[in-house]
């Protein structure tokens, strides 16, 4: 999807500098007048220079492509719950999306040793869309012309394939779209539908009412997105209610629902009290303690983190009857981590 738009970049090239006088400046990730000292000139931003100076700006998700080059345990048992409930199949894959070295997945694997896996990165881009007086408008980035080792936001000057995927009753000024993740989510949704299985989501993200969340962490601290590119994290909220609509009502969708809740749900305060019987460790014990409120605080990450599933609509009670791509309310059926289960 990003080769479509980087199509319109070709025109980009010759007419961006006289045609876009706007700079587009997000609320809060976007870059602003640092001083240079705090902008140092690193190998990835001269790559990126010399990209745009031969091609013309670039998007907000090319740039993330190229800059990005536990409650692990009861993840486990989540897929457990599923794999049972859908009929103990001799065969399945389980495949992590997202950028890493698969540490998640064997740490998954960990509870679900008997079975395989099937393992697969994937890095997930956005582009950054703007409600401009000529309609919408996709953010790029480009060379500062003021500061030649420096970067900016601009706005394109006509419009992209990325603005297709704005729905027409949009209320939002600024929107995040992720057309490979909707490809990811309606891939999922066909296999889900045909064959059976179940997809577990898990991200910060929001149900489509968030605008600039795009932004990066350096030593775990916020960071400005276009300072010292290479260096930083970036990332951006999952737009959940975009996922729900992307499987078109093909397969069940719970959630999105807080990670203290899932986590709850789930068990996980079983589980805790019964690793503090089992350790004398005072040390051990207040590691457990602060990895429990780390996850479960909603002022840390019980309130940062979602969680998003994707399931046949026979394994709801139900679900035959409710196929309504923006239904996202709990069934009849019991699923582990959507309802709070009976823990004997």
């Amino acid at each position: 999807m990003t080769v479509l738009v980087r199509s319109g970049v070709g025109l980009l090239c010759a007419v961006a500098r006289a045609a876009i006088p706007s700079v587009w400046r997000g609320k809060y990730f976007s870059s602003g007048n640092e001083p240079a000292e705090n902008n140092p000139v690193t190998p990835m931003l001269r790559h990126l220079i010399y990209k745009i100076k031969s091609t013309g700006p670039i998007t907000v998700a090319e740039y993330m492509k190229e800059v990005l080059t536990n409650p692990a345990k009861l993840l486990g048992i989540w897929f457990i719950s599923e794999w049972m409930a859908t009929g103990k199949s001799t065969a399945f894959q389980l495949v992590e999306l997202g950028p890493g070295r698969g540490t998640l997945v064997g740490d998954i694997l960990r509870v679900f040793t008997q079975l395989g896996s099937v393992l697969k990165n994937c890095d997930i881009s956005v582009h950054l869309v703007e409600k401009t007086p000529q309609g919408w408008r996709e953010v790029f980035i480009d060379i500062d012309p003021q500061v030649s080792d420096k970067l900016r936001f601009v706005l394109a000057p006509s419009a992209t394939p990325a603005e297709a995927f704005i729905q027409h009753d949009e209320t939002r000024d600024h929107v995040e779209v992720c057309p490979d993740a909707g490809v990811i989510i309606e891939e999922l949704s066909q296999r889900i539908a045909l064959t059976g299985g179940a997809a577990l989501v898990a991200d910060y993200g929001h149900d489509g009412t968030k605008t600039d969340t795009f932004r990066g962490f350096c030593g775990h601290k916020l960071h400005d997105v276009l300072i010292a590119p290479g260096t930083a994290d970036l990332t951006a909220d999952v737009d959940f209610s975009y996922l729900r609509r992307m499987a078109q009502g093909k397969v069940a969708s719970l959630g999105p629902i807080k990670q203290h809740t899932f986590l709850k749900n789930m068990g996980i305060d079983v589980r805790l009290k019964v690793l503090l019987d089992k350790s004398n460790e005072p040390s051990v014990r207040q590691q457990l303690l602060q990895g429990y409120d780390m996850l479960m605080n909603p002022k840390k990450m019980g309130e940062r983190f979602n969680f998003f599933a994707l399931l046949p609509h026979e394994r709801l009670e139900g679900g035959r009857h409710q196929r309504n791509a923006r239904q996202s309310k709990p069934f009849a059926s019991l699923v582990a981590g959507f309802s709070e289960l009976a823990w004997q």
